[in-house]
């Protein structure tokens, strides 16, 4: 049953009203002091809505609406009063009043009000991020809704306790005591991310010991020292992190909390686990990719707010006047183009613009809202970008990481020779993107007559000329991308980023303001994705993941073209859970040795490892490119988030299996075969 509340201090038309209330279906808790109102609602949360009088002794209406909005505002306030004022219903509707109505007022119209505002609590909640639980069964409550699946958080529990209290594995145990040797060819720990600056005759645990600076004090009169922590301690460290990637991604994926509390609860893990020092931890957290991501979501918010979005837009989509010429012409030149500059800045640059696209084609359409367009414009863009990474050496860190792995077994690889081995694959990958995409959605789509060049053209004329803002706003744009391309390597991608946030703001293009709206629970998951990475990789728990795969292994995935598959399933599953170079940092050093000892081209097998892990297609903490998409997949008229979780993990697993597909079937059972290692 509706509960309603009514304020009201005529005793007589509080009686009256509630009795009609009543009489239509509504339980009505009536008062007449808005000081007992606010009472209620902190402590009744079945109330719906509240009916307010404006003016009241005591305490005024607008003052109880205030209050009310501080401690529940999901509830939707009508006034109802008999004294009012232009001013007094302005004063309401800053305060976040959902109507204002005037005594008398007509019942039916009034149950209309109150109707019509029941409806819209949903909306309301949702902009609040406050969880809309379906009440009922015990069923009901565990699967909870988005942000809130209690049942989903208990299982996350009970995985969390299991693996971290079950016994060590013999195999984890093997892997942190071994001792360094020096010899590549013998050594077990040479995965281990940290294994050139370990001592000869050091384990990964006395290493991890030593550098993490974790253990017992000891006082004597000698003074002050700590005793390491031992091997078994190292394990359970270890298993630890192996809990926190698993309830981390099941968290993300199934939607259990908000994305922001599941990057927190991440620290949380690791802080009171113990698994680096708190300033270690924080550091963790502080990569130069989240101050990145960071710079980019303030960027493309300047790009959006100048109209330099339809400017770009112009530029890049002007042929795209079909459907099928926007997945098939646009994709493999987007793909092409991320194999040689920062996939992550083109995809930030080109958000903006598929915004403004789906939002001009639905309304142009006539329809409030397509789904299925907006997932399609966003992912297949996103993913297309993702596999642009094999085409060069320039596409990203993981290659560079690769390059070096190479050359530690002294074996180079120059930017051609890259090229030749990893840029046919970028347009073919692209335009089986393009043919998922489009056969999946095209039957799909409210907007039937997709013309993109039409809509981002219109736009553009729209505004007219470039303005002075605007040509600031790209030459600031056109030296972050110069400095990105040239100073990476020294300043890293986040220095330049923040260097044009400063500009812009200088040049009064974007407020503080601005950027404290960026979509911050992105930059939090980014930032916990690393500290998985560093976690991971630092106790060894990395190295073990690696380990089990390769041993899980048939015979004939042990040498030759198997080899090279099974490095890239490895790879390619393994990136989705942490960065590209973190992957490779931690599957090279065991992929590339065990190429050398089967006698198979390390080319080979390096090579597949660093292409699969461009596949970073399921979950969004696997690149930064998922991250920009994801925070930047909002409608741009209602603000409403029209890209979830689980549509990358459904579309992107199935992009995940046909890039294996093609990158086996194409490149390593295909052209490489031909023109040979």
């Amino acid at each position: 049953m509706p509960k309603l509340l009514l304020v009201d201090d005529e005793d007589q038309f509080r009686t009256s009203l509630t009795q009609r209330l009543e009489m239509r279906g509504y339980k009505t808790v009536a008062l007449s002091d808005g000081r007992e109102a606010v009472k209620v609602v902190r402590a009744d949360p079945e109330v719906d809505v509240a009916i307010l009088d404006r003016k009241m002794p005591n305490i005024s209406g607008e003052e109880v609406l205030k209050e009310i909005k501080t401690y529940r505002p999901e509830i939707q306030v009508i006034f109802l009063t008999g004294h009012g004022s232009m001013t007094s219903a302005m004063q309401v509707g800053r305060l976040d009043a959902y109507t204002y109505l005037e005594k008398p007022c007509d019942f039916d119209r009034l149950v209309e009000v109150i109707e019509s505002a029941r409806a819209d609590k949903a909306l309301v909640m949702q902009k609040h991020e406050i969880p809309n639980v379906e009440k009922g069964s015990l069923w009901k409550w565990l699967v909870g809704v988005h942000n809130h699946r209690p049942g989903m958080i208990l299982l996350g529990l009970l995985l969390f306790l299991g693996i971290t209290y079950m016994p060590t594995p013999v195999r984890m145990t093997e892997l942190l005591t071994f001792k360094k040797t020096g010899d590549k060819q013998v050594d077990q720990n040479i995965g281990y991310s940290s294994w050139s600056k370990m001592k000869e005759g050091e384990t990964i645990a006395d290493y991890y010991a030593r550098t993490a600076k974790l253990g017992k004090e000891i006082h004597s009169k000698e003074g002050t020292k700590i005793e390491p922590i031992k091997p078994p301690q190292v394990a359970r460290r270890a298993k630890t992190m192996l809990a926190a990637l698993l309830i981390a991604a099941l968290f993300w994926a199934t939607g259990a909390v908000p994305v922001g509390i599941t990057s927190l609860m991440v620290g949380l893990i690791m802080y009171f686990g113990d698994i680096l020092k708190p300033d270690d931890i924080a550091q963790a957290y502080a990569k130069d990719a989240v101050i990145f991501i960071f710079g980019v979501l303030s960027v493309a918010m300047a790009i959006s707010k100048t109209g330099l979005d339809r400017r770009i837009g112009l530029l890049l989509l002007g042929t795209s006047t079909s459907l099928g010429k926007l997945m098939f012409i646009f994709l493999p030149l987007m793909a092409m183009a991320c194999s040689f500059m920062s996939e992550h800045a083109l995809v930030a640059f080109m958000m903006p613009v598929m915004m403004l696209v789906y939002s001009s084609s639905t309304r142009a359409s006539g329809v409030s809202k397509d789904p299925a367009l907006a997932v399609m414009l966003v992912l297949s863009m996103c993913l297309a970008a993702n596999c642009g990474g094999p085409g060069s050496p320039a596409a990203g860190g993981r290659n560079a990481v690769m390059v070096g792995i190479l050359s530690e077994y002294g074996i180079t690889i120059n930017f051609l020779e890259w090229m030749k081995y990893g840029l046919p694959f970028v347009p073919v990958m692209a335009w089986v993107i393009a043919a998922y995409f489009f056969i999946t959605f095209r039957k799909k789509l409210k907007v039937k007559n997709l013309n993109v060049s039409e809509h981002v053209r219109a736009a553009a004329e729209k505004i007219g000329p470039m303005n002075r803002t605007e040509k600031i706003t790209a030459a600031i744009l056109i030296l972050l991308v110069v400095m990105w391309c040239f100073t990476s390597e020294e300043k890293g991608m986040g220095g330049p980023a923040l260097m044009a946030i400063v500009l812009l703001n200088i040049f009064r293009i974007i407020r503080w303001k601005d950027i404290a709206k960026i979509q911050w629970e992105v930059v939090a998951l980014y930032a916990s994705a690393c500290a998985i990475g560093k976690g991971l990789a630092s106790t060894g728990a990395a190295l073990y993941m690696a380990d089990a795969f390769v041993s899980t292994m048939p015979t004939f995935m042990q040498s030759g073209e198997g080899l090279a598959v099974a490095s890239s399933l490895i790879s390619g599953i393994i990136t989705n859970f942490m960065s590209d170079g973190a992957t490779v940092s931690a599957i090279g050093p065991i992929t590339v040795p065990m190429a050398i000892i089967s006698g198979t081209h390390p080319w080979m097998v390096g090579l597949a490892t660093a292409f699969a892990s461009s596949f970073a297609h399921a979950l969004i903490i696997g690149t930064p490119n998922n991250a920009i998409a994801y925070a930047l997949a909002k409608d741009p008229i209602t603000g409403e988030q029209l890209l979830t979780l689980g549509d990358f993990m459904k579309h992107g697993a199935i992009i995940l299996l046909l890039s294996f597909l093609v990158l086996w079937g194409w490149c390593i059972f295909g052209y490489w075969r031909w023109i040979g290692f």
